[in-house]
Parts: structure tokens; C-alpha cells; sequence
């Protein structure tokens, strides 16, 4: 039986990849520099606590490498987009502590039609190549964004991401269940029932849950708490909410960014989608009030890590955050 680690356990490295085509790196020279920036700061705030490897592909090694900071190791793959979290494996270990890696199909978040994966189906076989790690193939449609564990048997899923029907059509609860128990040693599968608002918009995820709720022990689960009625996400708040206290869990609520809106609409601003590494919490910043408060709240519910602050907004511009870019590989 295979146990899925919690974030929080201690970890080998992290893996990224770069944004180098797409409508992740954006046409203008000014969104390019942008992208590379976002990308570039969480790596090189990672880099400090943890070893870091940055899949490139070749086009774009060059370039990588002007951004990146020395520490950052560099493996070559034809890339599609840039979210690791999505296109690479979720490891998980062996009885005896062996490191397996769990290769989900990925076909660009149910088939969107902005979206291209010839190579980015491919990304999670070739990460665990890299790392030497054995396969677990899996016959379920998933990406890493879409569940989340507490490295004790319990998954957080959504209803609208594992039984879209883009991604698996047919697919029964129970089956996506069967197939979760088998990959990942889960024993409990919590099912909410859907994502932040902004993430059904055209290059969405249809209602990743690693933006919405995120364990950090055990029992205790953080969740994203939009507090202002005007936003469409203050029903969804209180959903989860009702939904998590039900289930049994300790909960603490993570106050939304003050800022509701961008030029698109009502923003998915989110703190929950933050990254836990080796002795530190990468935390999505938004130049927002409300910085300073998620801060202080990580720092309680993580304790003895250092919570740093890196600016996300280019990041939720181009649909993710920084758990969305970044994957662990546990020690």
C-alpha cells in the first residue's frame, strides 16, 4: 500500500517547469519579462530551503538560465505550458519508504480549447526518469491542483475537476474513489462540491481545490474566507466552510485579499495556494492589505517556518498561483 506524503513532510527537492510558449508566457515583451519574473522569484525563494529543478525546454535554456539562480538545476523536455503542480507526477511512498510517482493523464484541464498537452502529457514520465523514480500509472484523468492530502489517508477533491466530464466522462464517485484508494493509499475522499468562481471562467481549472481549502496537520484544514458579500465567492466560502465542519475537521479560516476585482472581473486572489518546503511557506502576496494577515495566520499554523511573501498577481493573471507551479518530491 502507497501513503501520499503531506507538503509539510520534509522533502528531497522541488520541481518547476519554465514558461517558455503560450498563453502562459503571453505575446508582448512586457508579459514575457513578466511571466519569467513570477516563475523565476518563486524558484529562486525555494532555492534557499530546498533543492529546486526547473524542467526547460530546449528553446528556452539560455533564458532560463538569465532568471534563474545558480542553485536552480536545469533538466531539458519539450514543454506545452508551465504547471508543474498539473502536468507532473504526484509521488508518493512504498511500505518501506520507497519514492513512486504517480503518472495521471493530463489533457490541458478537460480538453479546454485554448489549451495544448502533447508535451505536457508527457512531463510527469519524464520527471520521474529524471529523478529515477518508478511509475505508478494511472488511468484517471487528474491533476496535482485538484486534490490535496493530509499524509494520513484524507484527499480533498472537488466534484466539478475529477468527475468533469472533459476529463472523465463516465466515470462513477466510487470509480474515481476505487482509483485514488488504489494510486494514492487514500482511505477518505472529502468532495467539495465546487472551486472559487473565477476558476470556471475560459482558462480556468473548473474548481481546482488547492486554491480553496489546504491541510496544514492532520485535522486542521485552512480555507479560503471571502468575507465581502459582494463578491460571488462569499457563497462558496460559506459553503466550504459548512461542508469542512461537518466532515470533523479544526478549521481556520484565511481572509481573502481586500481587492475583489481586475480588469477581467472578480479576482480568485487566494492565500490558500501557498507552498510548504523545507523549513519555510511561499506565500501568494497580491500588494494587498490583507498580505500581512495571511502571513501572520501561516506563521501560526506552520510554526518554526519561515513564511515568505512573493508577488502571485502575474501568476492568477494567467490562471495559477505558486502551489500551481511548483511539486514535491519527499525525502
Amino acid at each position: 500500500m502507497t501513503r501520499w506524503p503531506a507538503e509539510w513532510e520534509r522533502h528531497e527537492r522541488t520541481w518547476m517547469a519554465w514558461p517558455s510558449t503560450g498563453y502562459s508566457l503571453g505575446d508582448t515583451e512586457v508579459e514575457i519579462a513578466e511571466a519569467r519574473g513570477a516563475w523565476a522569484s518563486v524558484a529562486n525563494a525555494i532555492v534557499k530551503y530546498e533543492p529546486v529543478t526547473m524542467v526547460v525546454d530546449p528553446s528556452a535554456v539560455d533564458i532560463a538560465r538569465e532568471w534563474l539562480d545558480n542553485r536552480v538545476d536545469i533538466v531539458e523536455a519539450k514543454l506545452d505550458d508551465a504547471w508543474m503542480r498539473d502536468i507532473g507526477p504526484t509521488f508518493v511512498k512504498g511500505p518501506d519508504g520507497t519514492a513512486f510517482g504517480v503518472d495521471w493523464i493530463f489533457n490541458g484541464w478537460g480538453a479546454q480549447s485554448w489549451a495544448t498537452w502533447d508535451h505536457d502529457a508527457a512531463i510527469g514520465r519524464a520527471v520521474l526518469a529524471s529523478a529515477d523514480v518508478p511509475v505508478i500509472s494511472s488511468s484517471l484523468t487528474n491533476e496535482g491542483g485538484g486534490i490535496h492530502t493530509n499524509g494520513d489517508g484524507i484527499v480533498l477533491a472537488t466534484e466539478t475537476v475529477q468527475r468533469d466530464p472533459g476529463r472523465n466522462p463516465g466515470w462513477t464517485r466510487d470509480e474515481v474513489e476505487r482509483e485514488l484508494f488504489d494510486t494514492l493509499g487514500a482511505t477518505r475522499i472529502v468532495w467539495l462540491p465546487r472551486g472559487l468562481t473565477r476558476d470556471y471562467d475560459e482558462f480556468g481549472t473548473r474548481g481546482h481545490v488547492d486554491i480553496v481549502a489546504a491541510f496544514c496537520n492532520p485535522t486542521t484544514v485552512l480555507y479560503h474566507d471571502q468575507r465581502n458579500p459582494e463578491h460571488p465567492d462569499f457563497a462558496v466560502s460559506e459553503e466550504v466552510r459548512n461542508l469542512l465542519e461537518a466532515e470533523g475537521f479544526d478549521l481556520i479560516p484565511v481572509p481573502a485579499p481586500e481587492t475583489l476585482r481586475d480588469d477581467e472581473g472578480f479576482v480568485d486572489y487566494s492565500y490558500i495556494n501557498h507552498y510548504v518546503c523545507n523549513n519555510a511557506v511561499i506565500l501568494c502576496g497580491f500588494d494587498d492589505a490583507g498580505d500581512a494577515v495571511a502571513k501572520g495566520i501561516l506563521e501560526t499554523a506552520y510554526p518554526g517556518r519561515t513564511v515568505e511573501l512573493v508577488d502571485a498577481r502575474a501568476l492568477f493573471a494567467r490562471g495559477g498561483g505558486i502551489h500551481c507551479i511548483t511539486q514535491q518530491q519527499p525525502a
